[in-house]
Protein backbone atom coordinates (compact mmCIF):
# COMPACT_ATOMS: atom_id res chain seq x y z
CA UNK A 1 0.00 0.00 0.00
CA UNK A 2 1.56 3.42 -1.19
CA UNK A 3 -0.89 5.58 0.53
CA UNK A 4 -0.43 5.38 3.97
CA UNK A 5 -3.03 7.30 6.37
CA UNK A 6 -5.22 6.92 9.49
CA UNK A 7 -8.79 8.01 9.86
CA UNK A 8 -9.75 9.32 12.81
CA UNK A 9 -13.65 9.37 14.03
CA UNK A 10 -15.72 8.66 16.24
CA UNK A 11 -17.64 5.82 14.63
CA UNK A 12 -14.74 6.25 12.04
CA UNK A 13 -17.52 7.46 9.19
CA UNK A 14 -14.49 6.29 6.17
CA UNK A 15 -14.18 3.13 7.49
CA UNK A 16 -17.73 2.10 7.15
CA UNK A 17 -18.05 3.66 3.56
CA UNK A 18 -15.53 1.49 2.29
CA UNK A 19 -15.93 -2.27 1.03
CA UNK A 20 -14.63 -4.86 3.05
CA UNK A 21 -12.02 -5.77 0.87
CA UNK A 22 -10.38 -2.32 1.24
CA UNK A 23 -9.50 -2.69 4.56
CA UNK A 24 -9.21 -6.38 4.75
CA UNK A 25 -4.95 -6.33 3.48
CA UNK A 26 -2.19 -3.79 5.40
CA UNK A 27 -5.06 -2.03 7.39
CA UNK A 28 -5.44 -2.38 11.35
CA UNK A 29 -8.49 -0.48 12.89
CA UNK A 30 -7.81 0.03 16.58
CA UNK A 31 -10.37 1.62 19.63
CA UNK A 32 -8.76 4.08 21.60
CA UNK A 33 -9.62 6.66 23.88
CA UNK A 34 -10.15 10.25 22.14
CA UNK A 35 -8.21 12.32 24.54
CA UNK A 36 -4.94 13.63 22.42
CA UNK A 37 -5.18 12.35 19.37
CA UNK A 38 -3.53 14.61 17.31
CA UNK A 39 -0.20 13.67 19.60
CA UNK A 40 -0.98 9.89 19.22
CA UNK A 41 -0.96 10.53 15.17
CA UNK A 42 2.64 12.69 15.37
CA UNK A 43 4.20 10.40 17.83
CA UNK A 44 2.43 6.92 17.36
CA UNK A 45 0.46 6.54 14.05
CA UNK A 46 2.47 8.17 11.32
CA UNK A 47 5.83 6.67 12.46
CA UNK A 48 3.93 3.32 12.93
CA UNK A 49 2.56 3.53 8.97
CA UNK A 50 5.71 4.35 7.97
CA UNK A 51 7.17 1.37 9.28
CA UNK A 52 4.76 -0.83 7.81
CA UNK A 53 3.53 0.12 4.90
CA UNK A 54 0.25 -0.27 6.13
CA UNK A 55 -2.75 1.96 7.18
CA UNK A 56 -4.40 2.71 10.23
CA UNK A 57 -8.23 3.35 11.09
CA UNK A 58 -8.31 4.72 14.49
CA UNK A 59 -11.87 4.72 16.01
CA UNK A 60 -12.36 6.93 19.43
CA UNK A 61 -15.39 7.05 21.83
CA UNK A 62 -16.08 6.49 25.57
CA UNK A 63 -15.61 2.96 26.93
CA UNK A 64 -19.07 1.89 26.71
CA UNK A 65 -19.45 3.10 22.90
CA UNK A 66 -16.33 1.49 22.21
CA UNK A 67 -17.21 -1.81 24.12
CA UNK A 68 -20.75 -2.58 22.72
CA UNK A 69 -19.37 -1.90 19.07
CA UNK A 70 -16.37 -4.72 19.83
CA UNK A 71 -19.65 -6.52 21.37
CA UNK A 72 -22.22 -6.71 18.53
CA UNK A 73 -19.42 -7.28 16.20
CA UNK A 74 -18.10 -10.72 18.09
CA UNK A 75 -18.63 -13.26 15.04
CA UNK A 76 -17.05 -11.12 12.33
CA UNK A 77 -14.59 -8.74 14.21
CA UNK A 78 -14.49 -5.04 12.70
CA UNK A 79 -11.85 -4.08 15.41
CA UNK A 80 -7.94 -5.53 15.69
CA UNK A 81 -6.87 -4.39 19.03
CA UNK A 82 -8.10 -2.16 21.90
CA UNK A 83 -7.01 0.20 24.54
CA UNK A 84 -9.00 -0.01 28.09
CA UNK A 85 -9.29 -0.23 32.15
CA UNK A 86 -8.36 -3.08 33.36
CA UNK A 87 -11.80 -3.99 34.67
CA UNK A 88 -13.41 -2.95 31.22
CA UNK A 89 -10.98 -5.22 29.52
CA UNK A 90 -11.80 -8.36 31.44
CA UNK A 91 -15.63 -7.52 31.46
CA UNK A 92 -14.38 -7.73 28.05
CA UNK A 93 -12.68 -10.68 28.18
CA UNK A 94 -15.31 -12.22 30.39
CA UNK A 95 -17.75 -12.05 27.42
CA UNK A 96 -15.02 -13.94 25.28
CA UNK A 97 -14.29 -10.97 22.78
CA UNK A 98 -10.71 -11.09 23.82
CA UNK A 99 -8.21 -13.48 22.83
CA UNK A 100 -4.18 -13.59 24.47
CA UNK A 101 -1.51 -11.87 22.94
CA UNK A 102 1.47 -13.66 22.16
CA UNK A 103 4.03 -12.30 24.13
CA UNK A 104 6.96 -13.94 23.10
CA UNK A 105 6.57 -11.46 20.27
CA UNK A 106 6.77 -8.10 21.89
CA UNK A 107 10.72 -7.47 22.55
CA UNK A 108 9.17 -4.85 24.53
CA UNK A 109 7.81 -6.71 26.99
CA UNK A 110 10.66 -7.44 29.39
CA UNK A 111 11.07 -3.71 29.55
CA UNK A 112 7.64 -2.98 31.13
CA UNK A 113 7.08 -2.71 34.95
CA UNK A 114 6.01 -5.90 36.94
CA UNK A 115 2.55 -4.67 36.97
CA UNK A 116 2.07 -4.03 33.95
CA UNK A 117 3.25 -7.50 31.99
CA UNK A 118 0.13 -9.32 32.39
CA UNK A 119 -2.96 -7.34 34.77
CA UNK A 120 -5.84 -9.45 33.58
CA UNK A 121 -4.18 -12.72 33.68
CA UNK A 122 -3.15 -15.15 30.99
CA UNK A 123 -1.97 -12.39 28.79
CA UNK A 124 -5.29 -11.19 27.91
CA UNK A 125 -3.89 -7.51 28.09
CA UNK A 126 -0.69 -5.74 28.68
CA UNK A 127 -0.64 -1.79 30.23
CA UNK A 128 0.75 0.47 28.60
CA UNK A 129 0.14 3.53 31.34
CA UNK A 130 -1.33 4.11 34.81
CA UNK A 131 -1.84 6.90 36.57
CA UNK A 132 -1.30 7.48 40.63
CA UNK A 133 -4.11 8.73 42.85
CA UNK A 134 -3.43 10.52 45.61
CA UNK A 135 -4.80 13.97 47.66
CA UNK A 136 -4.10 17.12 46.37
CA UNK A 137 -3.99 19.69 48.94
CA UNK A 138 -3.58 23.84 50.73
CA UNK A 139 -0.02 23.23 51.78
CA UNK A 140 -0.56 26.51 53.54
CA UNK A 141 -4.29 25.81 54.73
CA UNK A 142 -3.39 21.45 55.94
CA UNK A 143 -1.09 19.24 56.24
CA UNK A 144 -2.13 15.73 54.76
CA UNK A 145 0.23 12.90 55.66
CA UNK A 146 -2.52 9.89 55.71
CA UNK A 147 -5.86 9.36 53.66
CA UNK A 148 -7.62 9.86 57.26
CA UNK A 149 -6.50 13.15 57.25
CA UNK A 150 -9.75 13.48 54.69
CA UNK A 151 -12.33 12.92 57.35
CA UNK A 152 -10.60 15.49 59.88
CA UNK A 153 -11.63 18.18 62.19
CA UNK A 154 -8.85 20.36 60.24
CA UNK A 155 -10.53 19.25 56.43
CA UNK A 156 -14.53 19.40 57.69
CA UNK A 157 -15.92 21.50 55.51
CA UNK A 158 -13.32 22.07 53.09
CA UNK A 159 -12.83 19.00 51.41
CA UNK A 160 -14.70 17.15 48.29
CA UNK A 161 -14.62 13.55 47.31
CA UNK A 162 -14.88 11.38 44.47
CA UNK A 163 -18.53 9.83 43.83
CA UNK A 164 -18.51 6.36 44.00
CA UNK A 165 -19.26 6.31 40.29
CA UNK A 166 -16.00 7.34 38.93
CA UNK A 167 -12.70 5.91 38.28
CA UNK A 168 -11.56 7.86 41.45
CA UNK A 169 -13.97 6.78 43.78
CA UNK A 170 -13.90 2.91 44.92
CA UNK A 171 -9.86 3.65 45.02
CA UNK A 172 -9.59 6.25 47.08
CA UNK A 173 -12.43 4.50 49.45
CA UNK A 174 -10.46 1.62 49.72
CA UNK A 175 -7.30 3.56 50.76
CA UNK A 176 -9.45 5.64 53.20
CA UNK A 177 -10.30 1.86 54.09
CA UNK A 178 -6.60 1.31 54.87
CA UNK A 179 -6.34 4.21 56.76
CA UNK A 180 -8.79 2.55 59.11
CA UNK A 181 -7.19 -0.47 59.50
CA UNK A 182 -9.89 -2.11 57.43
CA UNK A 183 -8.50 -3.47 53.56
CA UNK A 184 -11.78 -5.40 53.01
CA UNK A 185 -13.12 -5.01 49.31
CA UNK A 186 -16.52 -4.50 50.31
CA UNK A 187 -15.76 -1.27 51.30
CA UNK A 188 -18.15 -1.38 54.07
CA UNK A 189 -16.14 0.34 56.36
CA UNK A 190 -15.01 3.56 54.45
CA UNK A 191 -18.40 3.99 53.08
CA UNK A 192 -19.82 4.11 56.48
CA UNK A 193 -17.30 6.57 57.52
CA UNK A 194 -17.84 8.80 54.80
CA UNK A 195 -21.50 8.51 55.21
CA UNK A 196 -21.15 9.71 58.83
CA UNK A 197 -19.26 12.79 58.10
CA UNK A 198 -21.06 13.54 54.72
CA UNK A 199 -22.69 17.00 55.93
CA UNK A 200 -18.84 18.02 56.06
CA UNK A 201 -18.02 17.13 52.06
CA UNK A 202 -18.43 20.05 49.80
CA UNK A 203 -19.05 18.18 47.00
CA UNK A 204 -18.46 14.21 45.73
CA UNK A 205 -17.38 15.52 42.68
CA UNK A 206 -17.89 13.11 39.18
CA UNK A 207 -14.95 15.45 37.19
CA UNK A 208 -11.77 16.54 38.23
CA UNK A 209 -12.05 20.04 36.42
CA UNK A 210 -14.89 20.31 38.90
CA UNK A 211 -12.34 20.12 41.30
CA UNK A 212 -9.83 22.71 39.75
CA UNK A 213 -12.55 25.67 40.21
CA UNK A 214 -13.48 24.80 43.45
CA UNK A 215 -9.50 24.69 44.75
CA UNK A 216 -9.18 28.38 42.68
CA UNK A 217 -12.60 29.56 44.19
CA UNK A 218 -11.29 28.20 47.42
CA UNK A 219 -14.25 26.75 48.27
CA UNK A 220 -12.25 23.12 49.41
CA UNK A 221 -8.60 22.45 50.87
CA UNK A 222 -7.71 18.86 49.45
CA UNK A 223 -9.26 16.14 47.22
CA UNK A 224 -8.03 12.79 45.94
CA UNK A 225 -7.54 13.18 42.36
CA UNK A 226 -5.41 11.06 39.70
CA UNK A 227 -1.88 12.47 38.56
CA UNK A 228 -3.30 13.38 35.12
CA UNK A 229 -4.88 15.98 36.88
CA UNK A 230 -2.12 17.17 38.77
CA UNK A 231 -1.20 20.14 36.33
CA UNK A 232 -4.00 21.86 36.27
CA UNK A 233 -3.76 22.33 40.48
CA UNK A 234 -0.03 22.98 40.80
CA UNK A 235 0.14 26.27 38.77
CA UNK A 236 -3.00 27.63 40.01
CA UNK A 237 -1.31 30.12 41.85
CA UNK A 238 -1.97 28.39 44.99
CA UNK A 239 0.12 26.68 47.79
CA UNK A 240 -0.31 23.25 46.41
CA UNK A 241 1.03 19.99 47.39
CA UNK A 242 0.80 16.24 45.97
CA UNK A 243 0.57 14.25 48.99
CA UNK A 244 2.20 11.11 49.73
CA UNK A 245 0.30 9.24 52.79
CA UNK A 246 2.04 6.59 54.87
CA UNK A 247 -0.71 3.63 53.47
CA UNK A 248 0.80 4.81 49.97
CA UNK A 249 -1.22 5.67 46.42
CA UNK A 250 -4.11 4.23 44.50
CA UNK A 251 -4.80 4.84 40.63
CA UNK A 252 -5.43 2.60 38.02
CA UNK A 253 -4.22 1.19 34.49
CA UNK A 254 -5.02 1.34 31.24
CA UNK A 255 -4.09 -2.13 28.63
CA UNK A 256 -3.75 -2.81 25.25
CA UNK A 257 -6.29 -6.07 24.12
CA UNK A 258 -6.42 -8.03 21.55
CA UNK A 259 -9.95 -8.37 20.13
CA UNK A 260 -10.68 -12.32 19.46
CA UNK A 261 -10.48 -14.11 15.89
CA UNK A 262 -10.12 -10.76 14.45
CA UNK A 263 -7.58 -11.95 11.71
CA UNK A 264 -5.19 -9.47 12.01
CA UNK A 265 -3.19 -10.71 14.98
CA UNK A 266 0.38 -9.85 13.58
CA UNK A 267 0.21 -6.68 12.60
CA UNK A 268 -1.76 -5.58 15.51
CA UNK A 269 1.40 -7.63 18.03
CA UNK A 270 3.19 -5.41 15.92
CA UNK A 271 1.42 -2.28 16.50
CA UNK A 272 1.56 -2.78 20.49
CA UNK A 273 5.28 -3.64 20.62
CA UNK A 274 5.97 -0.35 18.35
CA UNK A 275 3.62 2.01 20.99
CA UNK A 276 5.43 -0.29 24.37
CA UNK A 277 8.97 0.98 23.05
CA UNK A 278 11.35 2.99 24.68
CA UNK A 279 11.14 5.46 22.15
CA UNK A 280 7.19 5.68 21.79
CA UNK A 281 6.54 6.03 25.36
CA UNK A 282 9.42 8.17 26.35
CA UNK A 283 8.28 10.77 23.43
CA UNK A 284 3.95 10.45 24.63
CA UNK A 285 5.41 10.98 28.39
CA UNK A 286 7.47 14.07 27.03
CA UNK A 287 4.21 15.55 25.32
CA UNK A 288 2.62 14.83 28.48
CA UNK A 289 0.03 12.32 27.15
CA UNK A 290 0.67 8.74 29.10
CA UNK A 291 2.79 8.29 32.08
CA UNK A 292 5.30 5.08 30.99
CA UNK A 293 4.52 1.60 31.72
CA UNK A 294 8.45 1.04 30.15
CA UNK A 295 11.35 0.53 33.04
CA UNK A 296 13.70 2.35 30.66
CA UNK A 297 11.70 5.31 30.04
CA UNK A 298 14.10 8.16 31.51
CA UNK A 299 12.18 12.12 31.60
CA UNK A 300 13.62 15.25 33.21
CA UNK A 301 12.35 16.03 36.36
CA UNK A 302 10.06 18.73 35.73
CA UNK A 303 8.09 16.37 33.15
CA UNK A 304 8.47 13.36 35.98
CA UNK A 305 6.62 15.30 38.06
CA UNK A 306 3.46 16.08 35.84
CA UNK A 307 3.76 12.05 35.26
CA UNK A 308 3.17 8.59 37.43
CA UNK A 309 6.94 8.21 36.81
CA UNK A 310 9.85 5.87 38.58
CA UNK A 311 9.83 2.60 39.94
CA UNK A 312 9.26 4.04 43.46
CA UNK A 313 5.95 5.62 42.77
CA UNK A 314 5.08 2.26 40.74
CA UNK A 315 6.01 0.37 43.52
CA UNK A 316 3.93 2.32 45.62
CA UNK A 317 0.56 1.61 44.10
CA UNK A 318 -2.04 0.14 46.09
CA UNK A 319 -4.38 -1.09 42.50
CA UNK A 320 -7.81 -2.48 43.06
CA UNK A 321 -8.06 -5.66 41.18
CA UNK A 322 -9.90 -5.01 38.19
CA UNK A 323 -11.86 -8.36 38.77
CA UNK A 324 -12.96 -6.76 42.10
CA UNK A 325 -13.97 -3.67 40.70
CA UNK A 326 -16.31 -5.66 38.14
CA UNK A 327 -17.46 -8.04 41.11
CA UNK A 328 -18.34 -5.36 43.86
CA UNK A 329 -19.01 -2.24 41.57
CA UNK A 330 -22.78 -2.72 42.32
CA UNK A 331 -22.69 -3.80 45.76
CA UNK A 332 -20.49 -0.45 46.25
CA UNK A 333 -23.32 1.61 44.77
CA UNK A 334 -25.69 0.17 46.41
CA UNK A 335 -24.38 0.89 49.64
CA UNK A 336 -23.41 4.75 48.43
CA UNK A 337 -26.65 5.35 47.65
CA UNK A 338 -28.54 4.27 51.21
CA UNK A 339 -25.49 5.40 53.14
CA UNK A 340 -24.19 8.47 51.91
CA UNK A 341 -26.62 9.77 49.71
CA UNK A 342 -29.39 8.78 51.58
Amino acid sequence: MTAKRSRVGAAALGAALLPAAALAEGTLTISVYSFAQDEFQEIVYDPFMEICDCEIVVETGNSVERLAKIEANKDAPVIDMAVLSTHDALGAARKGLLAPIDVTSLKNHDKLYDIAKDPLGDNLGVGYTFYATSIVYRSDKVTVESWADLLSPELAGNVALPDVTTNQGPPALYMIGEAMGDADYSLSAPIEEVAAHADDIVTFYVRSSQLAQLMQQEEIWAAPVGRFAWASFKDNGLSMAWATPTEGQTGGMNVMVMTANNGNEDLATRFMDFWLSTEVQTKLAEALVDSPANAEVVVSDEIADNLTYGAETVASLKLLPPDVILDQRETWLDQWNSKVMK
